[in-house]
């Protein structure tokens, strides 16, 4: 036992009375800095690989992408047609469009029903504060299932209408349950002192905890309109005409079903495009917007998250 205890430890610290100290705590060697950094290196080409594949093919042109027998590793003959094609006016501009329209509706949507509701539960004091609370709560924990949702969507006379790729999604738990705690960490002095200059709920709202509050409503943002961009159960099963489709659906039929898109089955037919070209494509297309905003909210992420979790 004493000598598992001396190998988990190692020397005392000066001033430590002889304590031993934890193996965890001790600077790290160079072989453990190097063996780190090929780790990280290894897991970033991981991740980086399968994206330059899929770019380079996009990029590439027929005889290249016959040459290599499939996907592409080695850029030569870059050429941009797929994407003029793909954005000249047909199926998948289209779904584009309303991939877009939907993503940016349904996130402010989406925002402005939880932050209202986040708001109302952080204040305990408000109507049936705790009775909401907990109907919010028992819904993580059990659901009505496809099928009545489904008949509720048919019932209200949603179906092939883009409300039906908002509403149903339009709020999630857990997001509202970040946002209250966020909002039950505001100083309560800033509030009273409002309340006392005449302020109502929602100027104190808007004027007060919203702007005390941008990191976590950047990623519950992030949150919302990543998942109205990624979408493509709720279309499946409520949109059956192909003009309504979004993009993450158009690329299920390129890619998984091989179809063709409309518009432009004669220039494939033709040899001037490939249609793994043209599947590599909409998929940067859908990747597109994710690797653009991410960045931006990176810097909220770990204040928005654990200070929404952690307080209140």
């Amino acid at each position: 036992m004493s000598s598992l205890l001396s190998g988990l430890t190692g020397p005392a610290r000066p001033g430590t009375r002889g304590r031993l100290r934890p193996v965890w705590e001790e600077e790290p060697s160079r072989a453990g800095l190097a063996s780190k950094g090929v780790v990280l290196v290894l897991v970033c080409l991981g991740v980086l690989f399968p994206l330059w594949v899929v770019i380079v093919t996009s990029l590439s042109s027929v005889k290249t992408i016959t040459e290599a027998g499939g996907l592409v590793v080695v850029p030569r003959g870059i050429t941009f047609v797929a994407y003029q094609e793909l954005l000249s006016g047909g199926q998948v501009t289209r779904a584009t469009l309303v991939s877009v329209c939907v993503t940016v509706a349904g996130t402010l949507f989406s925002m402005a029903v939880s932050v209202m509701c986040a708001y109302g539960l952080s204040r305990t004091g408000s109507l049936l504060h705790r009775p909401l609370l907990m109907f919010l709560l028992a819904t993580m924990f059990f659901g009505a299932g496809l099928i009545p949702t489904y008949l509720v969507v048919q019932g209200l006379g949603l179906t092939d209408s883009y409300l039906a790729l908002i509403l149903p999604s339009a709020l999630n738990v857990f997001n509202i349950l970040v946002l209250r705690a966020f909002f039950m960490s505001t100083a309560q002095e800033l509030i009273e002192s409002a309340r006392i200059d005449g302020a109502g709920d929602f100027r104190i709202l808007w004027q007060i905890v919203m702007p005390l509050s941008r990191a976590v409503i950047a990623v519950i943002t992030l949150f919302y309109a990543v998942g109205y961009w990624s979408a493509w159960f709720n279309a499946s099963i409520y949109i059956s005409d192909p003009e309504m489709l979004p993009l993450q659906n158009v690329m299920n039929q390129l890619v998984l079903k091989q179809e063709r898109p409309t518009g432009l089955a004669q220039v494939i037919n033709t040899g001037h495009l490939s249609p793994l070209a043209i599947q590599m494509a909409v998929m940067v297309l859908a990747l597109i917007p994710v690797a653009v905003l991410s960045p931006f909210v990176q810097k909220h992420f770990k204040q928005g998250m654990l200070t929404g979790a952690v307080k209140g």
